[in-house]
């Protein structure tokens, strides 16, 4: 390494900023990687259906002028930019046994390939991370694909670049329609390549390599598929596993850029292997290896292009290599394929530092001991589904990534936490009959918390048997404390509230297990016939007896009968406009408990008299119950006081004048039948 003052008498000699190249923008903060383009479809993996991708695009496009800048912006970046530079190059010269760390290669990449600085930064310190896109002044501008030598460029490469049709096509379609998204692609992996690359490369990979990623995900660690492939290289479950990416109910280290990338090395490395050349591996990749070894096999060849151009590779597959090519090729030379530095909103380097925790911890409680907002160890532990980290212990201890600088600031600070400040956690799998406000009760917790936990917006009916993360005042001596409850919980409720989660109200939810089906809604007439409630309900299309019998809380068996139907005439006789009968009052239900859940059941009814100038027998309901008197029990809710007296939850709210349903204490008298 050149001693400093040998360095500052190097950049002494550096031209004024006006006579370098116009710097690039400021690179973005932190911020939750863009969505992958529509355009770039996930790949399916062995095991999945092959999935179609873009058509070949047909035509050049012209490049897309760049939008001019600010002027002001402009001013103050020429201004400011070799001062920048300074002081980023500053600290990496004074530690001479240091690599340069993430701010200033970013400064690198900012300057563009052609600025003199950047030139004379590199060479001081001697780092060739960003000197594999370097010509004396670029490669100049590509008008015409089909005159391009494509053999200049591959120096630059340690994967095969050829110029095919397809190839042609996609850099076209790259430049025009597919330009918005690939700006994006192009902005977001000065985040990943320089932590992608260096494990490629020590895994005996090409560097290059990379590039796949890009056309898998554009380099983002949440894109997901139709395939249920994820992460940035787009593992499905089976392959991931195969390939040592754990996932569970806490993690799925498919979207961690780290593992999955050393995932995918030796993934590709195994197809490189069994199938030959680089093309075939990628193309393995996407379609899976047990498919090209076939086709190999059928046309004698281990040639990616003359298996391409035959039968039995799907559309996408076939477009797979071309692609990678394509965008391998912009993204080094972009100058050279019409795209402008002004174009790309550059990410700054993946830069992060490792503490060890021994118990599941609130990623709010660890944002707020580091210093940092929630949204920054988020976006550097993407692999976390729950809002926090999974049961750890001394023994095995969580590694969670933290910002760079922050590590000693959270190990002090989370040590003084109190436990009134921390949560805990239950794993609650929801049975039948469970519902959210029921089970936040039973925890001695809030909805909301829960829902944030779990990273839910809302949630009115519960899955049968899924799992939840409970979030639980901290205790002593396994007595919660209301100092744990008004502080831990009440923080999370209002943190919850503020990012749009929103609990059911608990007349609205919906009991795990529930049956779901089409609900009527045709149109209905109520009247009194014999002092008792008659419905005449009009029949719509997409009807059936369950549907109807459904929405007014009555028994199949008990519509039929009502309305002289046998099980197998009751799809026949459903006619849209024709009408059926039912007598919601008529019908007591006798309840009884099955493994804590309420299961109602009817007495059957009893022959009515014909009514009217119809030809239909219905049958006359049985004499109305006594008025009845219902104590509300921890963990009911209306709804589910609703269903055990077959009536409905409007009902109930109007004869005991309730209005506000969210706060009914325990043993609430609540009249159940009219007065």
């Amino acid at each position: 390494m050149p001693s400093f003052s040998l360095l500052l008498l190097a950049l002494s000699s550096v031209p004024p900023s006006g006579e370098a190249l116009p710097p690039r923008p400021e690179p973005a903060s932190l911020t939750a990687p863009a969505a992958p383009s529509p355009a770039t479809p996930a790949p399916a993996m062995e095991g999945a259906a092959p999935r179609e991708s873009e058509p070949p695009i047909a035509g050049a496009a012209l490049p897309v002028e760049p939008p001019a800048p600010d002027e002001g912006e402009e001013a103050d970046e020429d201004e400011s930019t070799e001062l920048e530079e300074m002081r980023a190059l500053e600290g990496a010269t004074l530690d001479p046994g240091a690599r340069p760390d993430a701010a200033v290669l970013q400064s690198l990449r900012r300057l563009g390939v052609a600025n003199p600085l950047r030139l004379r930064m590199l060479d001081a310190l001697e780092e060739s991370t960003f000197r594999e896109d370097e010509a004396d002044d670029g490669p100049p501008l590509i008008t015409d694909l089909s005159t391009f030598d494509v053999a200049r460029f591959q120096p630059h490469y340690d994967i095969p670049v050829e110029m095919q049709p397809l190839v042609a096509q996609y850099i076209q379609f790259f430049q025009g329609p597919g330009r918005k998204w690939f700006r994006k692609w192009v902005g977001r992996s000065t985040r990943y390549l320089p932590v992608m690359q260096p494990i490629l490369e020590s895994m005996g990979l090409p560097r290059d390599t990379v590039y796949l990623a890009m056309i898998e995900s554009g380099f983002s660690p949440t894109a997901y598929s139709w395939a249920h492939a994820s992460g940035p290289w787009q593992f499905i479950s089976s392959t991931g596993r195969q390939y040592g990416l754990h996932q569970d109910f806490w993690v799925d280290e498919r979207r961690d850029p780290l593992k999955a990338t050393r995932a995918a090395a030796r993934y590709l490395k195994d197809l490189r292997a069994e199938l030959g050349h680089w093309y075939l591996a990628w193309a393995g990749y996407n379609t899976g290896s047990g498919r090209v070894r076939r086709l190999m096999e059928r046309h004698d060849t281990k040639d990616f292009w003359l298996i391409s151009a035959e039968k039995g590779l799907a559309t996408e597959t076939k477009h797979y290599v071309p692609k990678l090519i394509a965008a391998a090729l912009i993204s080094k030379h972009p100058a050279a394929f019409g795209f402008a530095e002004e174009e790309f909103v550059y990410e700054s380097p993946l830069s992060f530092e490792e503490v060890k925790l021994t118990d599941a911890t609130d990623l709010d409680v660890i944002a707020r001991a580091a210093g940092v907002e929630v949204t920054a160890v988020q976006e550097l532990n993407p692999e976390l589904r729950r809002w926090c980290t999974p049961p750890a212990s001394t023994k095995n201890p969580y590694v969670l990534r933290l910002p760079t600088g922050t590590a000693p600031r959270f190990t002090e600070n989370f040590a003084k936490l109190p436990p009134k400040e921390r949560l805990t956690f239950r794993v609650h799998r929801v049975k039948r009959g469970d519902t959210l406000s029921q089970i936040a009760l039973s925890y001695g917790t809030a909805a909301e918390a829960i829902l944030q936990m779990n990273q839910l917006k809302s949630l009115r009916t519960l899955k049968l048997n899924s799992e939840l993360v409970i979030p639980i005042p901290a205790s002593r001596g396994g007595v919660k404390t209301e100092d744990a409850a008004d502080t831990a919980i009440a923080r999370k409720v209002a943190q919850a509230r503020r990012s749009g989660v929103t609990a059911p109200r608990p007349e609205d939810e919906v009991p795990a297990g529930t049956p779901r089906g089409p609900v009527a809604s045709g149109p209905i007439k109520t009247e009194s016939i014999g002092g008792r409630k008659r419905i005449t309900y009009g029949v719509q299309s997409g009807d059936s007896v369950w549907a109807i019998a459904n929405r007014f809380q009555v028994q199949v068996e008990d519509v039929r009968k009502w309305n002289s139907l046998s099980a197998r005439a009751s799809r026949r006789a459903l006619k849209v406009g024709s009408v059926l009968y039912l007598w919601p009052d008529s019908a007591p239900r006798q309840v009884e408990e099955r493994a804590g859940t309420v299961i109602a059941q009817r007495a059957a009814p009893a022959a009515a008299p014909v009514i009217g100038n119809t030809n239909r027998h219905t049958a006359a309901p049985p004499p109305a119950s006594a008025t009845n008197v219902h104590h509300l029990a921890a963990g009911e809710t209306l709804w589910s006081i609703a269903q055990r007296y077959g009536i409905s939850v409007e009902d109930i709210k109007r004869w005991n004048h309730i209005k506000d349903t969210s706060r009914l204490p325990t043993g609430l008298k609540l009249t159940v039948s009219a007065p």
